[in-house]
């Protein structure tokens, strides 16, 4: 039996990861969601939580999706020499135990090396820069301060931001919500909903006090609610007053009129790669479609196709983050989260100029 038939499933993945079955490398590899690093299967690295461990099949899909390769086992076959091993371990430690993310001067003369060849070596071998690195750890120790100081400022400070506004800052790896959401599971926040008819059967449409965070379709409109809770499920989730009425007709006039302008605030919720793709998504104009490999040469990695089918799979804003107009490499439509048929409705209305 071929290594990649044995490990179809997570739990024979699982096993092999227990095992350090070093048969199994190459066949998929797996990554830890809470260090962010991939390793083999065989890695000699300490054992992870079970909840924390996520598979993939190929390298350049850990690496499409934010994971850095481990330096103890390499997977994807770099070869690296012990000097510059050396020298890579020691600049990750210097930024794990900074304060503030060191400069890139700071950190290649330490290393006696040029900041372009520090730079390029770093990112060639770890994944990502050090300035990458450094905000992702940064990140991780915000979310374990969030969990344990009792000031949410506290928090922020504790965890190396240099002010309370650090995490939301667009330009940094930050949280896909506040800190003071994210410390309660997210529980408080309230969505609030209303429902209506159209060409692709019943819509719900639900909303933070931010904006729009949810547009799906379903085929029995008291069943909706439940679907709505389901992607938010420690939200509060509420029938809309009246003045809901007329955002949710701007969200059926935009299903119903791709073209026409969409000027309604968004709550869009998600990872860093998958708010990537998203980007991409909503350049396509109505009527034209792109492979899931074109979406991933857009975002700079063509081999990330099963990573943008998956950002794909977890948008819930439907037609406004048009994922339905991304197809197959052979045009097949295929992969909706709300069914082929609508995402063939969709496409089909759009072509005859809806």
């Amino acid at each position: 039996m071929k290594a990649q038939t044995r490990y179809l499933t997570d739990e024979r993945r699982w096993k092999a990861v227990v095992d350090r079955d070093k048969s199994a490398d190459g066949a998929f590899y797996y990554a830890v969601k809470t260090t962010g690093i991939f390793c083999r299967p065989g890695c000699a690295s300490r054992l992870p939580n079970r909840d924390h461990v996520i598979f993939f099949a190929s390298s350049p899909e850990a690496l499409a999706a934010g994971y850095r390769p481990c330096m103890r086992c390499r997977p994807g076959g770099v070869s690296i020499d012990e000097e510059l091993e050396k020298n890579l371990i020691s600049a990750c430690r210097v930024i794990a135990q900074s304060d503030r993310i060191p400069k890139l001067k700071e950190l290649a003369e330490t290393l006696g090396l040029s900041p372009y060849h520090f730079h390029r070596m770093f990112k060639k071998y770890v994944g990502v820069t050090p300035k990458q690195f450094g905000a992702s750890l940064r990140a991780r120790r915000l979310s374990a301060s969030l969990r344990s100081k009792d000031s949410v400022t506290e928090a922020i400070y504790d965890a190396g931001y240099s002010s309370s506004s650090g995490p939301y800052n667009r330009n940094q790896d930050r949280l896909s919500m506040r800190p003071g959401e994210f410390r309660a599971g997210a529980a408080g926040i309230t969505v609030s909903y209303a429902i209506a008819r159209g060409f692709l059967g019943w819509t719900i449409v639900g909303a933070t006090d931010r904006g729009i965070c949810a547009i799906e379709f379903g085929d029995d409109p008291a069943s909706l609610p439940r679907q709505l809770q389901d992607s938010f499920p420690k939200a509060q989730i509420v029938p809309a007053g009246p003045g809901f009425t007329r955002l949710l007709g701007e969200v059926v006039r935009s299903i119903e009129s791709p073209r026409s302008a969409f000027n309604l605030p968004l709550d869009i919720q998600g990872t860093a790669f998958q708010q990537k793709v998203w980007n991409v998504l909503r350049t396509i104009a109505p009527g034209t479609t792109l492979s899931y490999t074109e979406v991933a040469e857009k975002i700079g990695n063509r081999n990330a196709a099963r990573a943008v089918a998956s950002a794909c799979a977890a948008n819930k804003l439907a037609v406004v983050i048009p994922c339905h107009r991304i197809l197959s490499k052979d045009g097949g439509v295929s992969g909706y989260r709300w069914g082929i048929d609508r995402k063939q409705a969709l496409l089909d209305h759009e072509k005859e100029g809806g």
